[in-house]
């Protein structure tokens, strides 16, 4: 345990090194993946590998936050997770309200700004309710920013902000030729956000894909893909997340 405990401090000091000469991206956007294939490996049942998936997810933001990120973005559940069968969905539906009540005494104590992004038509009342009291409870902090997308899609993301553009334009709130990128993004549900672009996004488990997150959010972000599935990502892979985005900023010249 003391071995493992100096091995992590001498991790985050050799980061704190690099990050005083070379910044750190501000908004890291995270897909979530590789939670049930973690667990079909060791002969587990689904739901043993969204728990540890769960486990490792206030570590690996707590990490994130001490590193210098600001915002932090989680892909939790996309829209296209519905279809999975009804025991798991239902299982992890409990499994965010059980973590909302665990970790109210963290988003105090570090101070953590929680948003929820997503489509909460089809959220449980239970677990929206959570969601609200998390929301309101934490609306004040600053400088840490976790935003968890539940239910969330790129493109549900991009049509409601187009349909309140063409609200407003109905309305006579805006004018049809003054709608630019700066609305758009000004509509987009990240728009909770200081920095709502990530600067990077990261895929664990293998696939090299963004599938239906942040669609239009992360045209301009690095995009960082490991085969680690995500409860083995931990201090380790983030240093090589970060120290690859920004090798990637000296290489190509890009403002950091």
């Amino acid at each position: 345990m003391v071995s493992n405990r100096r091995k992590k401090r001498g991790e985050m000091d050799e980061n704190r090194r690099r990050r005083r000469k070379y910044p750190l991206p501000k908004h890291v956007a995270i897909i979530l993946d590789g939670n049930r294939r973690w667990a079909k490996k060791r002969g587990l049942g689904t739901s043993k590998g969204h728990k540890a998936g769960a486990r490792k997810l206030m570590e690996n933001v707590k990490d994130c936050f001490s590193m210098g990120i600001n915002t932090v973005s989680l892909f939790a559940f996309s829209t296209e997770n519905w279809a999975r069968p009804e025991d798991e969905v239902n299982g992890l539906m409990f499994m965010f309200e059980e973590y909302l009540r665990s970790e109210r005494h963290v988003f105090r104590r570090e101070k953590m700004k929680i948003s929820f992004i997503g489509n909460r038509t089809k959220i449980p009342q239970s677990l929206l309710g959570l969601i609200r009291e998390t929301e309101e409870a934490t609306k004040s902090y600053e400088g840490k920013h976790l935003i968890i997308a539940i239910d969330y899609s790129g493109k549900f993301d991009i049509l409601q902000a187009c349909k309140s553009l063409a609200k407003k334009a109905k309305n006579g709130l805006i004018q049809v030729e003054d709608i630019d990128e700066g609305m758009m993004d000004k509509e987009l549900m990240t728009n909770c956000s200081e920095f709502p672009n990530p600067d990077l996004l990261i895929r664990t488990s293998g696939e090299q894909r963004i599938s239906n997150f942040f669609l239009w959010q992360s045209a301009y972000s690095e995009l960082y893909f490991t085969n680690v599935l995500w409860p083995d990502f931990g201090n380790a892979e983030y240093l090589d997340a970060f120290t690859w985005y920004q090798q990637r900023q000296r290489r190509f010249g890009r403002r950091i």
